[in-house]
């Protein structure tokens, strides 16, 4: 055999040999890629890996794609940046701390509204799991199917732990970082009983009937509490509104002076004295107002 026919045989064994193992390196590539993602869709699961703005984000329900949010982060920075050519530092430290408060304050609100909602809806769904384990199916199966005919947001809060349990997680642990996430304790008793449940065993139906029952009973005594409240609650918003409606009167009426007030240095700090107990006792009168 002349030598330049071997080494054409040997470089074509050699193109093969790299072939076989780019195909095999591209394979085992997706494998992993596979693998990868089924951890990080278990370890989304688990809320104690989740991040704090992912966890309010989720929370609240907000779910951004990134251009979107690209686009207001950079809003935001113009923003800040006209804010300290018109104003200076002072103006953007308020400007900032502002809008973060205002933000921080709207994922709170959007979340207490969720969870609300999704409690409400929470007897709707067990009632449906009950005709679906009456039926023959079993716990599990009733849960996936309660989770696709629920409304919204209770669908879209359940999204997570849905996936979770279909690539073929626990369903106890999946109602565990459910009722975890979102930090109510009507989810943590659906949690318990259906961890109890699938370790022990015992009538899916007669569990559910019962956390239905308790589940509006907390409600009733829930509008029973602020209906009885109702006088304590309206004292503390016109407590926390007259000092401001005050302020605002006098300026429209007589602006010069509180601008006397002001531009007078002593005035200045009262000023400020004035503004600090304002929002002091509206934290305290919102803390009382949580707590009833």
């Amino acid at each position: 055999m002349e030598l330049p026919m071997l080494f054409g045989l040997i470089s074509l064994v050699l193109l093969l040999a790299g072939l076989m193992l780019l195909w095999r390196s591209r394979f085992q590539a997706r494998a992993e890629a596979v693998a990868l993602r089924l951890v990080k869709d278990q370890e989304e699961v688990d809320q104690g890996k989740l991040g704090r703005i992912e966890k309010e984000k989720l929370r609240a329900g907000i779910s951004l794609p990134f251009w979107l949010a690209a686009v207001l982060l950079f809003g935001w920075l113009c923003l800040l940046f006209v804010v300290f050519e018109l104003g200076g530092f002072r103006l953007l430290l308020a400007v900032s701390f502002g809008s973060l408060l205002t933000a921080r304050l709207y994922l709170s609100f959007r979340y207490r509204w969720r969870v609300k909602k999704m409690v409400s809806q929470l007897p709707q769904m067990l009632e449906h799991m009950i005709r679906s384990t009456q039926s023959g199916r079993t716990l599990g199966d009733a849960l996936l199917l309660a989770m696709d005919v629920a409304p919204h947001p209770l669908r879209q809060g359940m999204g997570r732990s849905r996936r979770f349990i279909e690539r073929g997680g626990r369903l106890g642990d999946a109602m565990d970082s459910f009722a975890e996430l979102y930090e109510q304790q009507e989810f943590r008793l659906l949690a318990l009983g259906v961890r109890v449940n699938q370790r022990y065993g015992g009538s899916a139906t007669e569990l559910l009937q019962n956390l239905i029952i308790l589940i509006r009973e907390r409600e009733k005594a829930s509008s029973q509490l602020r209906a009885m409240t109702g006088e304590t609650r309206i004292s503390a918003l016109v407590l926390g509104g007259m000092p401001l409606a005050m302020a605002a009167y006098i300026f429209i009426s007589n602006p010069g002076f509180l601008m006397g007030l002001w531009l007078d240095p002593a005035g200045k700090l009262i000023l400020l004295g004035a503004l600090l107990f304002q929002v002091v006792g509206s934290l305290f009168l919102w803390r009382m107002l949580r707590s009833i």
